[in-house]
């Protein structure tokens, strides 16, 4: 059986190795003409690192991966701790793996790197798709120089504006948020003693917030910030933004986040915007996955892992619904079906949280904080329990 990804970002990689795992061949199609040092730092929490170690890719993440000491929540205008929830060790007695966190492009290299050991030439770079097509006997891909590639499947990775989900489903209007992020990566050593702690953490202010958190093992800080904003509406990963811009949206915050603004050497921003859960993600022979099929705001940082999930999911379900003698459409219909409610209620969740952070007024912070830093101080167990329904579950 023979599988095109379409896409080489976290997803369409992690597809290609599940894919692999259950015996299949896979081409991966990714536009660029390289795989380039993109993004920036995403978290991988213990649900998508279970994955990880079961594709043999952890070894490879090793020396890059940086494992926090907690989970934590500040005021963003003082600074002062509201709660702090222990990862690092604790992760793996309770959730069966660690949680980490790592630069994209690290991610996305051990992920090649590991499929090119086991599938070498798998990964095809400077091949745009511009459509995809259904047969009876499988599904294929049309490329933008009038080539066709067929297969047995299709796997549409292509990320937030992909080409297969508009082929799909047609043109989406996704809402606007009225929040604008910004995100850089700055040496620990040029932040002295105003460097964030070894921890992941989030600062909530009043209309904004900012999460810090640490890549390449350690030695650099990463930094979102999402600002409430409504006259600019510009949605892509790079974007150059301004740092005196930044200061200005993050002014008031501590020394730590101001710090971390001033010695952004470079800087981007990118326009939130909102979509509702699609009805479906697959036709035929054709599935979804990643932010194709479910892209979601970053405030409970499940983007990435979300995407392995949708991958380890679909080559499990491919290899049960084949071997009881059913199709690939078939199969792909079950994927939609055992992913869709948890990845809407996921989605759900990331625009919850990020109206949560944001809360204005004294009375409705205390309201939102109050409860969180009391079971913080009282119960952190409590906590680590609301944590369980998705750092625990075992997508199989």
């Amino acid at each position: 059986m023979k599988a095109i990804v379409v896409g080489a970002g976290i997803g369409g990689l992690t597809a290609a190795l599940c894919l692999d795992r259950i015996g299949w061949q896979v081409e991966v199609l990714e536009r660029a003409p390289a795989l380039a040092e993109v993004g920036a730092g995403v978290q991988i929490s213990p649900n998508g690192t279970r994955i990880l170690e079961e594709l043999g890719v952890m070894p490879a993440l090793e020396n890059q991966l940086f494992e926090p000491e907690a989970i934590e929540l500040r005021a963003g205008e003082s600074g002062r701790q509201i709660f702090s929830l222990r990862m690092k060790d604790y992760a793996q007695r309770r959730w069966g793996a660690r949680f980490f966190q790592i630069h994209r492009a690290d991610l996305q290299a051990a992920l090649a790197a590991t499929l090119a050991a086991r599938q070498p030439g798998a990964l095809v770079t400077g091949a745009q798709v511009s459509t995809y097509t259904t047969s009876p006997g499988g599904a294929g891909v049309r490329m933008a120089d009038g080539s066709d590639r067929a297969g047995d499947l299709v796997v549409g990775a292509d990320g937030l504006h992909s080409v297969l989900r508009r082929r799909m489903l047609g043109a989406e209007r996704p809402r606007f948020t009225g929040n604008v992020a910004w995100r850089s990566l700055v040496p620990v050593d040029r932040l002295g003693r105003d460097a964030p702690g070894p921890t992941g953490c989030i600062w909530a202010g009043e209309g904004c917030h900012a999460v810090t958190t640490r890549v390449r093992a350690g030695r650099v800080v990463n930094f979102v910030g999402i600002v409430e904003q409504a006259d600019w509406r510009h949605e892509g990963w790079a974007i150059p933004g301004k740092p005196g811009q930044a200061l200005r949206d993050f002014r008031g915050f501590p020394p730590t986040i101001r710090r971390i603004l001033e010695e952004s050497g470079e800087i981007y921003r990118w326009a939130l915007f909102d979509r509702a859960p699609l009805d479906r993600w697959t036709d035929g022979a054709v599935a979804l996955l990643g932010d194709a099929a479910h892209p979601m705001l970053p405030s409970m940082a499940q983007g990435a892992v979300q995407a392995m999930e949708d991958a380890h999911v679909l080559a499990r379900t491919l290899k049960r619904e084949l071997a009881a003698g059913r199709t690939v459409p078939q199969a792909c219909a079950g994927y939609f079906q055992a992913r869709i409610a948890r990845a809407s209620r996921v989605q759900a969740m990331s625009a919850r949280n990020l109206t949560l952070f944001h809360r204005r007024g004294r009375l409705a912070r205390a309201a939102t904080f109050g409860p969180a830093w009391l079971a913080g101080a009282a119960a952190p167990w409590i906590l680590h329990r609301r944590q369980d329904w998705i750092y625990g579950a075992k997508p199989e």
